[in-house]
């Protein structure tokens, strides 16, 4: 009796070791393949948007002690086909609303990254996701965590790369979307 649980024992043992790197491979880290990486000047960085065919530039105001963030770059931001959606239509940045860094904003100025954040984005809680346009006109903003997960993330890109926030906001849109679905 001892043995035949033995070897369902090590059968298990060996799936769960199987499955554990398929686990992973779903999700990737985002400050690596979600981010990209900035010098800090996001003037250029509209420069570089536009010759690499981007429609916008997404940044995400974080800070450090965030769950909201947190939950984010572990549960959306770290999905491949956000990832992959999103590098495709936005040059992608963070932004520390508490940060001392000095950086440059999309009108060519230098700014720490809290006066980026706070003095000329409003920003007062996180996560805040803004995306701007090629101009460095913020067009779309949205507060918090996107409850709904990568569908509600996903939406919230394709909300802006169709040219819907144009006509109404979000949380419309959203509706809209949902019920055209069927309620899901």
């Amino acid at each position: 009796m001892h043995r035949s649980f033995a070897i369902p024992a090590r059968l298990l043992a060996l799936f769960l070791l199987l499955l554990t790197p398929l686990a992973q491979a779903a999700a990737r880290d985002a400050e690596h393949y979600f981010f990209d990486q900035t010098l800090g000047d996001f003037h250029d960085e509209l420069a570089n948007a536009k010759a690499q065919g981007k429609q916008g530039v997404l940044v995400f105001f974080e800070e450090a002690d965030c769950p909201f963030c947190h939950y984010m770059k572990t549960h959306v931001l770290n999905q491949p086909e956000v990832q992959a959606y999103f590098k495709k239509h936005f040059l992608n940045f963070s932004v520390d609303i508490k940060g001392d860094v000095e950086m440059t904003d999309f009108q060519g100025k230098t700014v720490a990254q809290k006066d980026f954040a706070f003095k000329e984005n409003r920003v007062r809680a996180t996560p805040v996701i803004a995306i701007f346009d090629l101009d460095g006109k913020r067009e779309v903003r949205y507060t918090g965590a996107t409850m709904g997960g990568v569908p509600e993330f996903m939406l919230l890109g394709k909300y802006y790369v169709d040219g819907v926030y144009k006509q109404m906001p979000f949380t419309r849109y959203k509706r809209q979307q949902r019920e055209e679905s069927g309620g899901q």
